[in-house]
């Protein structure tokens, strides 16, 4: 039987066009068609609606589809606006290039790029983007609201890792309280709770509704790719704003997203916005979403419910650590970034998209993560206006997925991290940390955007497996 998810999964619509399919796809039914042949005819008239004539039963869905023509290309800014780099020298031309067509926007106002910026989709990692009353589902992308949370316990609790059973619980609670990978989630009865799986916005469109068991299912969960758990020190050389005594303590750090979730709506409503704002070729993951339409007011809702899912999922894992140490933080601190915010940005309203980059208004806190092999730091914002109040994510990569395994040595991998004292418990050789740039250039390239607060030194890392990690 054909439903109206079917449709949406491949692709269709909601609204009218929805509706004139699912009537025709019943009547075809009902006239002894099988289901194979009704999604075959309605993708015909999906593709070539011209021609059916009054008294086809194809008339009504064609007609609907002829009035839904793509609109003219937008136009484009034929020389970009200037957009200020960070460490432009460590920085892939491409990424550059990348920034400077999102540059050629007729809504897009402001840019930035910091120096952890990598090649992208849409905009580069690392990109940020103000565009005037318009959101770019591409500018933020598909895993919206990706997130860092650090747990940071009572002072002396480093001593964790100098007592080899208390470092092995952390290593069993670790493990059994996460799961990583694409399409993890917890079993029907062992499932997380909380609040945000009764936000009412679950129930604002037909995609959210159906996105809803998704979340439940992957509540408390990490993708695969760079998301980790780590357990390390965290060093505080001196009083400052996390309001800690200087000296060591044992922290826990995440880094994961909206899984699932993020992923169906970056799909939906970026083929939504190439159809609304069609783009030339090379542009077409830059299409906006005008907030005064339907489709950008639902988008805005679903991202924002995305992200306070994302932000639960970390909470969640947290929690359930925080509950098997028998232990409770002192500090949390968390930031997220594939994201748009409303700000205001030279004296007018904007939607600042932060794709890999980190939030960085004065004074406000934030987490910059190295790689398996580096430190992390958390950071104090300095509220540079020309970097839209932003800074880096990360230390960035210098080199792709494809790249690291095929070019760095499993051993040489894990000699690095032997000889800094890190065990990795488990993750791919696409996370090696020779595939970044060393956090501290990136670091150094960007002091007038944030100050480091604290460092953190990773001790165990866990990530998503591929299969051929030890322990």
């Amino acid at each position: 039987m054909i439903t109206g998810k079917t449709l949406l999964d491949k692709g269709w619509p909601e609204g009218p066009i929805l509706g004139e399919a699912l009537r025709l796809a019943e009547t075809l039914a009902a006239g002894g068609h099988r289901d194979d042949d009704v999604l075959a005819t309605l993708e015909a008239v999906r593709n070539a609606p011209e021609g059916y004539a009054e008294d086809d039963p194809c008339h009504a869905l064609a007609k609907a589809w002829r009035a839904r023509q793509a609109p003219k290309p937008a136009p484009v800014r034929a020389v970009p606006m200037e957009a200020p780099i960070w460490g432009e020298e460590i920085i892939d031309p491409q990424a550059i290039r990348q920034l400077q067509n999102a540059m050629r926007l007729p809504v897009t106002v402001g840019g930035a790029l910091m120096p952890d910026a990598h090649v992208g989709y849409g905009i580069p990692i690392g990109g940020v983007v103000a565009l005037e009353n318009a959101v770019a589902p591409y500018m933020v992308g598909v895993d919206i609201a990706c997130r860092m949370m650090m747990s940071i316990y009572p002072r002396f609790s480093d001593v964790i890792f100098q007592n080899e059973s208390k470092t092995d619980k952390v290593r069993k609670v670790m493990r059994e309280e996460t799961r990583f990978g694409i399409g993890a989630s917890f079993g029907k009865y062992e499932r997380r709770t909380h609040d945000v799986l009764d936000d009412p916005d679950w129930e604002a469109t037909r995609l959210l509704k159906h996105l809803k068991d998704k979340a439940y299912a992957q509540l408390g969960t990490s993708g695969t790719g760079n998301h980790f758990v780590d357990a390390g020190i965290l060093r505080v050389d001196e009083a400052n704003a996390l309001g800690l005594k200087p000296g060591a303590y044992f922290a826990l750090m995440t880094h994961s997203g909206s899984r699932g979730v993020g992923a169906k709506i970056a799909n939906q409503y970026s083929r939504l916005a190439q159809e609304r704002s069609p783009l030339p070729r090379e542009l077409r993951h830059l299409a906006w979403l005008s907030l005064d339409t339907e489709a950008g007011q639902e988008y805005w809702i679903s991202m924002n419910l995305a992200g306070r899912f994302a932000s639960a999922c970390h909470h969640t894992i947290h929690r359930a650590l925080a509950k098997r140490l028998g232990m409770k933080p002192v500090v949390q601190v968390e930031n997220h970034h594939n994201f748009a915010w409303k700000e205001r940005w030279q004296g007018k309203d904007v939607y600042v998209h932060r794709k890999g980059a980190t939030p960085a208004h004065a004074g406000v806190l934030g987490i910059i993560p190295g790689s398996q092999g580096h430190n992390s730091y958390l950071v104090r914002g300095l509220g540079n206006e020309a970097a839209l109040n932003s800074a880096s994510h990360g230390a960035g990569r210098q080199m792709s997925r494809t790249q690291a395994k095929q070019s760095i040595p499993r051993r040489a991998r894990d000699t690095w991290l032997r000889e800094r004292g890190i065990e990795l418990m488990a993750g791919g050789m696409d996370e090696a940390p020779q595939a970044y740039k060393d956090i501290h250039e990136v670091l150094a390239l960007q002091t007038d955007l944030v100050e480091p607060v604290a460092t953190f030194q990773p001790r165990l890392v866990l990530m998503a497996d591929d299969g051929k990690s030890e322990g």
